[in-house]
């Protein structure tokens, strides 16, 4: 009798199994980790938007529209489209879309929204005062 060295079938689907149940147990964790480092830049890019603000407005007696303060910023919020500034999946935009010299002298407000379709939709708010406010979840 000939005797082969190898796997036996089931020793392979044993094998399959273990590693499917891996991989579901680690992509969430992944996801969930990617979406806190996210996040965490995009409080970070809030501060440094507050920080700008408050240059801009020692400069010019009024605070800046986010076109403005992401051209300051040399781009670094995102990509600007018209009186919004996307990067990634987040979309930063004031309120009032297109404020007045005459509005920003007194105070802004910044909104960053991600939204995703079939996702968790999280808003983050961050007004003339410099504080950062979570809206959603």
């Amino acid at each position: 009798m000939n005797r082969e060295n190898g796997f036996s079938l089931i020793e392979l689907l044993l094998v399959v199994v273990i590693v499917g149940i891996l991989s579901a147990l680690a992509i969430p964790a992944m996801q969930k980790g990617l979406r806190a480092a996210e996040l965490g830049s995009i409080v970070a890019t809030l501060r440094s938007v507050s920080s700008t603000q408050a240059s801009f407005f020692s400069q010019n007696n009024r605070f800046g529209r986010i076109s403005e303060i992401n051209s300051v910023m040399g781009g670094a919020v995102g990509a600007t489209a018209g009186d919004k500034v996307i990067r990634g999946q987040y979309v930063f935009e004031m309120s009032p879309a297109s404020p007045t010299n005459e509005e920003l002298k007194n105070e802004f407000t910044l909104t960053v929204t991600r939204s995703v379709p079939d996702d968790i939709i999280y808003k983050f708010e961050l007004t003339h005062t410099g504080e950062v406010v979570q809206v959603l979840p």
